[in-house]
């Protein structure tokens, strides 16, 4: 299974923060749906957004990535079969079988390579047909492990929709990012937090105001 590099996404609001998918799979959720919320996040409209879209991505493959009439609809296939799993897994629910993922993986897949200084790279040009074969087979390495389907989770942010798998060793990740919504939370805690102190100190202040008026048989 390939682990994602973290991403850096930006709300609507501006804010720019970093996103750690935790797996290629996941990180291709990135690129929208076509119903419902995720709609209004769909990246993949025209020929060629897909081909953008992969050149972009934490995989880091050189451009220009070929992409081919019928990849865009592709895409959105084995998009919405690995959108059903990771909902599923985020909601503790019973996986479907999603048969898509099996005709994606047999497609040829990217092809690594040696450079001259020993580096690891991919193989160019590579196309939009590789990658989503890439993706079709990390999403199987990631739902066949009953381990791994555990740490699949939603953001627990307030309306956040983004999922990711958790790569940390306590396997303790709730947010998207500490930078967003994390902090969001925090401030929230902070303010629920200070929110019964201050009315303590209130009554305490009042009290005090009214008890001498009570000694002095002035109430």
């Amino acid at each position: 299974m390939r682990t994602a590099k973290a991403v850096v996404l930006q709300g609507r609001d501006g804010q720019r923060f970093r996103f750690d998918p935790g797996a290629l799979c996941m990180e291709f959720l990135l690129t929208g749906g076509e119903e419902g919320v995720l709609a209004q996040w769909e990246q993949l409209h025209a020929p060629g957004d897909l081909a953008r879209w992969i050149e972009r991505s934490g995989l880091g493959l050189p451009a220009p990535v070929l992409e081919e009439p019928g990849d865009l609809e592709d895409a959105k296939r084995l998009r919405a079969g690995v959108q059903r799993l990771a909902d599923s897994a985020a909601g503790g629910l019973p996986l479907s079988y999603e048969p898509v993922l099996n005709e994606f993986a047999a497609r040829p897949s990217l092809v690594p390579a040696l450079t001259g200084t020993f580096e690891s790279v991919w193989a160019s040009p590579a196309t939009c047909s590789q990658y989503l074969s890439e993706v079709a087979r990390d999403a199987i390495a990631l739902f066949s492990s009953p381990d791994r389907v555990r740490r699949v989770h939603r953001c627990g942010g307030d309306n956040c929709l983004l999922l990711f798998l958790d790569t940390s060793r306590p396997g303790t990740r709730r947010w998207c990012s500490m930078d967003r919504c994390g902090n969001r939370q925090k401030l929230r805690t902070r303010r629920r937090t200070a929110e019964p102190a201050t009315s303590a100190a209130e009554a305490a202040t009042s009290d005090a105001e009214v008890e001498p008026r009570g000694r002095n048989g002035r109430s």
